[in-house]
């Protein structure tokens, strides 16, 4: 029996309209993350140009994530957020009539994917700061923990429908399928109507975008946390193009690699539960045990030598980071005043744009080892260097939750405006 807890942000008012919006974005954005790599990988056979279909879509993190912070601060947030679904749907529809065609080639996934990175950068700094808005601070950690569910389950649904839609009907049908997707989610999300800011608009220009980088010099827990979310990005994540290339030497159709990618999706859903239910106080140890259970697990999947046990250690790897991932977003925007969440979440977004850098580095590494052996040395590389970052930054590790006042929310039909801030509590 769930808590009366676990679900309790969806009594927000037009929250569960942002919720399947998120979702249905998410189901074409993972769904997308599969099909590309698979289309590389069938038209060239190499590692190289698998991982650079990752490289493209996660580029917008590392060059757009402060700009993109300083936009939501700054602009409508639901007005940018349309507007980026506008730009994605017909770059699928497009690529999908190639391959209708008959003319599609390697080259014209990327620059497809790349704005679908784009879009990310959106979501995570806009959408996710409109969660906050919406149902204040005493609703987030079970928002965020809802969303990243949400995320999980899309990843999962997304990776398994890429690849049955594709051995069912084709790549053409499948990326035509992916544009629905991102069509339906436009409508739920212009369903919700604009939401009042906690605060008002900062100010503008490049002051705002190298206010939030001097954010780095002042904010220890912010940094802290940044530095996880970089590690675990750079060396966890960049492997996850590689999963299909790993689970094509058990000799599997492109359902069973789907079935198998999925698998990331659902451990993570699994990860994600966990901490809506219980709700960890010490969520700052929550985030950082998770990221080294998902290293350690990660070089499990890797070496397997059967289907069935590559597919249960990529499992609990993704649990991991489920907890991981659960706690990241609110960790940030918890960590600074509530007019610089935009620029925060905006550096969070930097932060994981360190993501394609990696997946560069590990193509080359796979070219030259195979990548099984290129994924163990990254995810050991990187639970070595975390260690040691947390000995001289170990502030994300001792956040704890600190209790807020309650608030009116639009659980009340009545919305104030007003919010308690929730500051990082260390625990020394």
């Amino acid at each position: 029996m769930s808590s009366p807890n676990t679900f309790k942000a969806l009594k927000v008012k037009h929250f569960p309209l942002l919720l399947v919006a998120g979702w249905t974005w998410g189901l074409s954005r993972w769904g997308v993350s599969f099909i590309g790599p698979f289309i590389a990988h069938e038209l060239t056979g190499s590692a190289r140009m698998v991982q650079l279909t990752g490289v493209a879509l996660w580029a917008p993190m590392l060059f757009g994530g402060i700009i993109g912070g300083w936009i939501s601060d700054r602009f409508d947030r639901r007005r940018t957020m349309i507007c980026q679904f506008l730009v994605t749907i017909p770059a699928l529809l497009v690529l999908s009539a190639t391959e209708f065609l008959g003319i599609l080639d390697v080259w014209m996934i990327y620059p497809v994917l790349f704005l679908a990175g784009a879009g990310m950068v959106f979501d995570m700094t806009g959408r996710r700061a409109i969660v906050y808005d919406l149902v204040g601070a005493s609703n987030i950690d079970n928002a965020m923990a809802l969303e990243s569910t949400a995320t999980s389950t899309a990843l999962a649904l997304g990776a398994l429908a890429g690849g049955s839609l594709i051995q069912a009907a084709g790549i053409g049908w499948a990326l035509t399928v992916m544009a629905g997707l991102q069509i339906i989610a436009v409508v739920t999300f212009s369903m919700v109507p604009r939401i009042d800011r906690l605060q008002k608009a900062t100010e503008g220009g490049l002051s705002a975008i190298t206010d939030g980088v001097r954010m780095l010099r002042t904010e220890r827990g912010l940094i802290s946390i940044l530095g996880v979310t970089a590690c675990v990005n750079f060396f966890f994540f960049a492997s996850t193009p590689l999963i299909q290339i790993v689970g094509r030497k058990f000799e599997v159709g492109p359902a069973l690699l789907g079935l198998l990618a999925s698998m990331l999706g659902m451990g993570m859903f699994i990860g994600s539960l966990t901490v809506a239910k219980r709700q960890p106080k010490r969520r700052g140890r929550t985030y950082v045990v998770g990221s080294f259970a998902a290293f350690f697990f990660m070089s499990g999947f890797a070496s397997a030598p059967w289907f069935l046990l590559a597919g249960l250690m990529l499992l609990v790897a993704a649990i991991g980071m489920g907890l991981f991932g659960s706690t990241q977003a609110v960790l940030v925007m918890d960590s600074v005043s509530a007019d610089k969440r935009g620029r925060a979440l905006g550096l969070l977004t930097t932060a994981i744009g360190v993501l394609p850098i990696g997946m560069l580095l590990l193509g080359e590494l796979a070219e030259i080892l195979g990548p099984s052996s290129a994924i163990v040395i990254s995810v050991a590389s990187g639970a070595v260097l975390m260690s040691i970052f947390l000995k001289f930054r170990p502030e994300s590790y001792r956040i704890l939750v600190k209790q807020v006042p309650p608030e009116k929310t639009f659980i009340d039909s009545a919305y104030s405006g007003s919010v308690f801030a929730v500051e990082p509590v260390l625990n020394s």
